[in-house]
């Protein structure tokens, strides 16, 4: 790669590419170290019963096991979990899904772990269980945990906007309708993974495939009694997380087995299967809305109501569905809301975090209602949305005034000026034979940060090196999201140097400072906001320092360039080597914070809400779809994708591009194949033979337009762009198939087997 110095709103390459490409960029996969051992942990296999006998006496003597442990051998709480500590590190009375940990074993090798595994005798008496919402709702209901004061539900809520029901009761059109949404899984590529050891003086550290390399510190430290300080994490980039490692997964188990290795280091890898079982997955939903309107289009009121399935542990339930809650109502001026949500627990696998936290599924339901709405009056669908898209200085749904960018007008407006819209009817007269075609098209959007009630801070440091390089220390995971060539892309912008000449330091507790989790759209917002700050210091500095060397009595004729600080009216340079020389290393370290804003609107959500609601920043999307359906086997064929995307201003269109065409990809596999399917509490398609996500040929080609505003909040404008474009995919893609069939389908994904019985269905019901 040529020399350049990264400017911002210019396609950069990623500041990762080379090395990763070449395999130099180690991942927390690839990380053994000599005399290993291996961990891993018996699962219950059952969900939902009392543990009365756990025998680890025959696993314990085999030659080579280091270590047998159970919930008697763990310190502190034994209990993990972001907000709610409900999740045991290993299961010692009570198991709640099939996948809980009751046992963790130690061995020298894989195979003497696996053979100790399988000797572990766990006897569980089995409970009754509940694998529905509707079931755990039941008076008469099994509790998941007894101890909770709301029995089955985890929270309860409810968001009031104007009038709410009343009002509804008094639109000239009223519509109904009920629809669902399965558990997903992440399927990231590297599974949940990491290294531990314990160092001299007792601290222990963990290279760990993370998203909050910092939370983690404390979840362990609560779960197991260890003082923060003996805890240093390290988190390298990540094969792919999308969510799924947001939270502990590994962390808690390694710690303790680090424990019990004498110093040696110890491996726990789940397989994929594993992954399946244990990990966290996106929530299933059952969706109720009616939907008011005047019979000019424009929308009066809505009563819905949400269902979210969290599965055995709270971990982040309670703030997906308020998410969900918040969005329900659509990038539309709704006046008149009622929305209500419950989090519900159930014996079914974990439910937490995934790309469109929440929101990707209620995206389904309001869409529909809107597509619904448009057939009901004969109406041009873009048309209603545009009619009724909110504006900058509008309530939205939830009663949040708009004060921020908001562009889903200006989104559905570059999607009505496209020729695929423009042709979309002579397109679709142009069907092959058994063939139709249809095309659909959705406004979504989604909110960036953690919203009111938890911080949102980032901290930045940035450093020149002795040898007169720029260091950023960021404490942000990256994902394969990218923010950390936006990193490179601020510094080398305020200081002016090379990308060869920056180093990007990833988060590391014990060199890099707390900046929150990757998550929620807020990596490059909240910590690129610091960054500025501290490498503007950083540049007054060198400038400074500068001037003394060079006799210089005005600041206004130094220029920081690339290795060098540079008197313009004289000639004279500095370079940058010999300026750190004169520094002290505190002189040479800058640190800055920023704090995300929050929302001051006093709203009407009850004594519920506390946390995470509501948010004052959006980014927005209109996709338009054009698929074919095959009438006799019922497949559904994309054919071509249009999304519009304002996400404030794009500091990097190749990097704005992959987030935008990932998200849709994966958003297409939500629509028409994935579905974690489950027979009381189990998994039954725990691998990529049975579950089935989109490949290469399954994805076409997708057209992204940049719909650039300004965000005066954010860094050089912008927002984050990583999750709205995963809420387009299925609502658009149902709008198409009832475009194409009248079949307007209210369960996903929207498999060749449901269509085509949806299809056999309209021919003997025409």
């Amino acid at each position: 790669m040529n020399a350049y110095i990264p400017e911002i709103g210019k396609p950069v390459p990623r500041a990762d590419a080379v090395a990763k490409a070449t395999g130099a960029e180690k991942y927390a996969v690839d990380h053994y170290g000599d005399n290993i051992v291996w961990a891993g942990v018996r699962r219950a296999g059952v969900a939902h019963g009392r543990i009365r006998h756990l025998d680890t006496s025959v696993a314990s003597l085999l030659p080579g096991v280091i270590a047998v442990l159970t919930g008697r051998d763990v310190p502190g709480t034994n209990r993990q979990g972001i907000i709610h500590k409900d999740q045991p590190v290993l299961a010692d009375e009570k198991v709640r899904h099939c996948g809980d940990a009751v046992a963790l074993v130690v061995a020298e090798d894989r195979a003497t772990l696996q053979k100790a595994l399988s000797l572990i005798r766990v006897e569980i008496d089995p409970l009754p269980g509940v694998f529905t919402v509707d079931d755990a709702l039941r008076p008469d209901a099994p509790l998941v945990h007894e101890d909770h004061p709301q029995g089955n539900v985890l929270l309860k809520a409810t968001i009031h906007s104007g009038d709410g029901q009343v009002a509804l009761e008094g639109c000239d059109i009223i519509l109904e309708e009920t629809f669902h949404v399965p558990v997903q899984s992440h399927a990231f590529i590297e599974t949940e993974n990491g290294v531990a050891w314990q160092e001299r003086g007792g601290k222990v550290a963990l290279v760990v495939s993370t998203q909050a390399p910092f939370r983690d510190k404390w979840e362990i430290s609560h779960a197991l009694g260890l003082p923060l300080d003996r805890l240093h994490i390290i988190g390298p980039y990540l094969g792919g997380a999308f969510g799924g490692k947001d939270g502990a997964t590994v962390q808690c188990l390694l710690v303790l087995a680090a424990l019990h290795t004498g110093g040696r280091r110890v491996k726990m890898w789940w397989n994929r299967e594993e992954s399946f079982i244990a990990g966290y997955k996106r929530h299933a939903v059952r969706m109720h809305y009616h939907l008011g309107a005047r019979t000019d289009g424009t929308l009066q009121a809505l009563h819905c109501r949400l269902y979210y399935d969290t599965g055995a542990y709270a971990h982040l339930g309670g703030e997906v569905m308020a998410l969900g809650m918040e969005h329900a109502g659509g990038p539309y001026r709704i006046p008149h809301t009622l929305i209500e949500g419950w989090c519900v627990y159930t014996n079914n696998p974990i439910a937490g975090a995934m790309r469109g936290f929440g929101v990707a599924q209620v995206s389904f339901a309001f869409e529909g209602m809107m597509d619904l709405l448009a057939v009901k009056l004969g109406m041009d669908p873009l048309e209603l949305r545009l009619k009724n898209a909110l504006l900058r200085g509008d309530r939205n749904a939830s009663g949040v005034t708009l004060t921020q960018s908001t562009g889903i007008a200006d989104c559905l407006t570059a999607v009505q000026h496209h020729s695929l819209w423009h042709e979309r009817k002579a397109w679709k007269k142009e069907a092959p034979p058994f063939h139709k075609r249809g095309v659909g098209i959705a406004a979504v959007f989604n909110a960036m940060g953690y919203g009111r009630g938890l911080p949102d801070s980032a901290l930045a440091k940035v450093e020149l090196t002795p040898e007169g390089r720029i260091r950023v220390y960021s404490g942000v995971s990256d994902m394969g999201q990218g923010n950390t060539t936006a990193f490179v892309q601020i510094a080398g912008q305020i200081l002016c140097q090379d990308h060869t000449a920056i180093e990007l330091i990833q988060p590391d507790t014990e060199r890099t400072l707390p900046s929150g989790s990757a998550s929620a759209g807020r990596t490059t917002y909240t910590y690129g906001n610091a960054l500025i700050k501290a490498c503007e210091e950083l540049r007054r500095r060198l400038t400074g320092r500068a001037a003394l060397m060079l006799l210089s009595d005005t600041l206004d004729d130094l220029e920081l360039l690339p290795g060098r600080v540079k008197n313009l009216a004289t000639g004279r340079e500095i370079p940058l080597t010999a300026l750190a020389a004169m520094m002290s290393p505190e002189d040479r370290v800058c640190i800055s914070q920023f704090l995300m804003p929050v929302v001051r609107d006093k709203l009407d959500t009850g004594k519920e809400f506390v946390i995470g609601f509501p948010h004052l920043l959006f980014s927005y999307a209109a996709h338009l779809v054009c698929i074919e359906v095959d009438e006799l086997t019922g497949v559904i064929d994309i054919k071509a994708y249009l999304a519009a995307t304002e996400a404030g201003r794009v500091l990097n269109p190749q990097a704005f591009e992959q987030q935008v065409q990932g998200a849709i990809a994966q958003g297409i596999g939500y629509a028409l194949s994935e579905e974690v399917l489950l027979q009381e509490g189990r998994i039954v398609n725990p691998d990529f033979a049975t579950y089935i996500i989109p490949g290469a040929l399954d994805i076409p080609e997708i057209v992204s337009l940049a719909v650039e505003t300004y965000e005066p909040s954010g860094p050089y404008g912008m927002k984050g762009v990583g999750e709205v474009g995963m809420n387009g995919p299925l609502p658009s893609i149902a709008g198409a198939l009832a475009d194409a069939s009248g079949i307007h389908m209210t369960r996903s994904p929207l498999t060749a087997e449901r269509v085509l019985a949806a299809l056999q269905n309209q021919q003997e019901h025409p």
